[in-house]
């Protein structure tokens, strides 16, 4: 008996161990680094280009970038009891606080890939992969600019302050993406369908909120994301202030199956819904999207499964 009581004394020891030895890496350990095999690549931007890629962050990277000093300089972005605190990157033409440094190509494989040129990953929330050639291309040529949003900005962001789940998410479950072997091309405006899907996961990443939960979206295959435009997906602000994202899905009774397209226009480019009341601080309007694109999303959303998902209009922190 004596002597079962040994072996499973020293088992449990050996298991303690581990565990305080996992512990201490998760806590204590340098967060990994990858290897960077930036393209080689060189855009060449005209007025047109430039006024694309001004629309696409003004209207999309603008929401977590956007600092203080009303430039892209960054700022607190999430106060996460789960996470930590994180903020957003520097990402005006500053040569050390910001991206100034970068090349085309660099620039290229971290919205890609999520991998900075200093090999450590930006995180999950910055990734395009599925981005048109074209429309990365506008975002990299503005980002160059000499637009006022991203003039050189010496605002450096403190260190995350993670929790010891958000550094074990970060170590672990994190992992960067591939960069793309292949061009990607936007299917054609005229393709109705096609280019609502495109501008819904790839250049405005609609699903990734809308989904029920930013850990289990599918960034290759996003239709493979749980609960895929259903909602439910806790949004929150650097104040701490929570809501659930809306489900979008054609159910008529807890999604949009019951709204016609004008109303869909209403919501998306000026934040008002249906019965007059104004969305969340949390889904920003977006008035810069065009006709063509409105209708292309409003098609493809009704092509998606239904997914029957009462989501409350507001959660934590009192946000209506």
């Amino acid at each position: 008996m004596k002597k079962v009581l040994k072996i499973t004394g020293y088992i449990l020891g050996g298991l303690l161990a581990v565990i305080l030895l996992f512990a201490a890496y998760i806590y204590f350990g340098p967060m990994p680094t990858y290897e960077v095999q930036a393209p080689d690549l060189k855009i060449t931007a005209d007025s047109a280009l430039l006024a694309e890629g001004r629309r696409i962050v003004l209207n999309h990277c603008a929401h977590c970038h956007r600092g203080p000093d009303g430039k892209l300089s960054g700022d607190l972005w999430a106060n996460d009891d789960m996470l930590g605190k994180l903020w957003s990157a520097n990402i005006t033409r500053h040569p050390e606080a910001g991206i100034g440094k970068y090349t085309d190509g660099e620039l290229a494989y971290t919205l890609r890939t999520s991998i900075k040129r200093n090999g450590h990953a930006a995180g999950p929330f910055m990734t395009f992969p599925l981005l048109s050639d074209q429309d990365l291309a506008a975002v990299i040529a503005f980002l160059r600019s000499d637009a006022p949003e991203v003039q050189p900005s010496e605002r450096r962001q403190p260190p995350s302050e993670l929790t010891f789940m958000g550094r074990m998410f970060f170590k672990l479950i994190v992992k960067p993406l591939a960069y793309p072997a292949k061009p990607i091309v936007a299917p054609a405006p005229a393709d109705q369908v096609a280019y609502g899907r495109y501008l819904a996961t790839g250049r405005w990443d609609c699903y990734r909120c809308h989904s029920a939960s930013f850990e289990t979206n599918n960034d290759l295959e996003p239709e493979k994301s749980v609960g895929y435009f259903g909602g439910g997906n806790p949004v929150s602000d650097k104040d701490r202030n929570t809501a659930l994202s809306a489900n979008i899905s054609p159910d008529r009774e807890t999604g949009i199956g019951a709204w016609t397209e004008a109303q869909f226009n209403e919501a998306v480019r000026f934040g008002k819904r249906p019965d007059g009341s104004g969305l969340s601080h949390l889904m920003p309007p977006m008035p810069a999207l065009t006709d063509e694109e409105v209708a292309a999303l409003w098609a493809y959303l009704q092509t998606v499964p239904v997914v029957k998902n009462k989501v409350e209009r507001a959660q934590a922190h009192g946000v209506k």
